[in-house]
């Protein structure tokens, strides 16, 4: 802007940027001049906004801002360079995406991948699970076809992941209690899910309790819905153990009815999952402060080899009756269906179902407008047809079995190594997640040795075989 002196009033920036405010002023939103977009970076508009508070690049703009103050919008409608867009600045990516990158710039040839949390088989390479193929060739031979199926999904899908999760002897499901959506894998359904809460209990606080830490996408998620994201204590990187006595403490502390979400099992990025006793705990906890409860779940069957085992602390807090829960479920690792984007939200004990329903779909169809068809097609074929369910099992147990051994063969080889660090929490965590205890230095320096991890310390076991599991070792120790 060259021209300092120049002041927009209050009354004429919430003309030119269409009357979005927030606390802090306006912030990065678009504004309509006869057809034409154009953007403002930021305006306080509690006094003058001095004009080069707007996102204006020359003198050239300066005049034409002037002759739109004064009633001449002549030109503006063609006019494509009033206000370009290079001020808008690259996004930094997340450590997982960044320890991605990194890893694939390397060109050694022993390079070892912990970042990815995708599984792989003992070669190192991607494992479609064999009743998954069986399932696809079924679909194939029945030549349905690919059509536009409902905002909510296709029936068979949320039925058999309905059942899957709470059980098909579920008072839920018995009762018809839950009311069930179809959306793009769990992080759709984490999204559609915070703003259904959000809205749908506006006298609520807005408030979300996220484990600290947590998957890097949870804060990101919750934080678009306008929620305050708050952290409750969970693992303590001291003992690298659960800190069950803090997580307690800050569910006791939390305004009432505000929102905590849970990890189901298999917690990302640590491991460290609660015992089932620890769960009572916590859920009792929960539901006496009738905080909103909302759980993320995405490695049923997959964290322990036991679906039921690993849905436990959705089973029990049905137990308690009529305290609503909202639940985020994914297929993307138990199904190995990680490019389909398949998963489901639930939500328990709605007092207006019809209505709740009705919401859910709203909120689908100003997202994406309709699921994916195929990869649902997949999951009901398989959880609908009792031998394929039983394959399936035997399938995720394979995948349990070897990060399992994985744990335990890294920690043994640390020790026969010499190493003076005690690596036992590494075998007793869960999941595709292991949260090392190594700091973010140390990870550095492992990039010396073509070993490549989040700087967090959380590692993808998944990444490590019989073929680089000594060479990891000797790396870390």
């Amino acid at each position: 802007a060259t021209s300092p002196g120049f002041t927009v009033s209050p009354t004429e920036a919430k003309t030119l940027i269409g009357g979005f405010k927030d606390p802090s002023g306006l912030r990065a939103s678009g504004i309509h001049l006869s057809g034409t977009k154009y953007l403002c970076i930021r305006a306080d508009i509690k006094g003058g906004i001095p004009y080069p508070a707007l996102s204006v690049r020359n003198s050239a703009s300066c005049c034409r801002f002037s002759r739109w103050r004064n009633g001449d919008r002549r030109g503006l409608a063609n006019d494509r360079t009033a206000f370009p867009w290079d001020h808008l600045t690259s996004v930094p990516a997340d450590m997982n995406h960044a320890t991605a990158e990194a890893f694939d710039k390397d060109p050694s040839p022993i390079k070892v991948n912990l970042g990815r949390g995708v599984y792989k088989d003992d070669n190192g390479k991607d494992w479609p699970l064999p009743s998954v193929i069986k399932a696809e060739a079924a679909l194939v031979k029945s030549n349905l076809g690919s059509t536009e199926i409902p905002f909510d999904g296709l029936k068979e899908f949320t039925k058999v992941a309905a059942d899957f999760l709470f059980g098909v002897d579920s008072e839920l499901i018995k009762g018809r209690r839950v009311i069930s959506v179809q959306t793009i894998s769990g992080t759709g359904a984490l999204r559609i899910g915070s703003e259904y809460l959000r809205d749908s209990m506006p006298h609520a606080p807005n408030i979300a309790y996220i484990s600290q830490p947590s998957y890097v996408n949870h804060s990101a998620i919750f934080g678009k819905c306008n929620y305050e994201v708050r952290y409750f204590r969970y693992f303590d990187q001291k003992t690298n153990r659960l800190d069950l006595k803090g997580y307690l403490e800050d569910i006791q502390n939390a305004p009432k009815e505000s929102l905590f979400l849970l990890h189901a099992s298999g917690h990302n990025p640590t491991g460290c999952d609660p015992t089932q006793d620890q769960w009572t705990q916590i859920i009792d906890a929960l539901t006496s402060r009738r905080h909103r409860i909302f759980v993320d779940i995405a490695y049923q069957g997959f964290a322990s080899g036991n679906p039921d085992r690993d849905a436990f602390p959705i089973r029990y807090l049905q137990s308690k009756g009529d305290h609503p829960m909202v639940v985020a479920q994914s297929f993307s690792k138990n199904f190995g269906l990680y490019g389909e984007r398949i998963g489901c939200l639930h939500v328990t004990d709605s007092k207006n179902p019809n209505n709740d329903r009705a919401m859910l779909k709203e909120i689908v169809e100003r997202f994406y407008s309709n699921p994916p068809l195929y990869g649902a097609q997949i999951v009901s074929h398989v959880l609908s047809d009792p031998q394929l369910t039983k394959e399936w099992k035997d399938d995720v147990k394979t995948m349990a079995n070897r990060i399992a051994l994985m744990r335990n063969t890294l920690v043994d080889t640390l020790q026969k190594l010499g190493s003076k660090r005690d690596w036992t929490h590494i075998a007793q965590q869960i999941g595709m997640f292991a949260y090392s205890g190594l700091s973010e230095s140390e990870v550095m320096k492992l990039r010396d040795e073509h070993v490549y991890l989040n700087p967090d310390g959380r590692m993808s076991i998944s990444g490590v075989n019989s073929k680089n599991v000594e060479y990891l070792a000797q790396a870390i120790h």
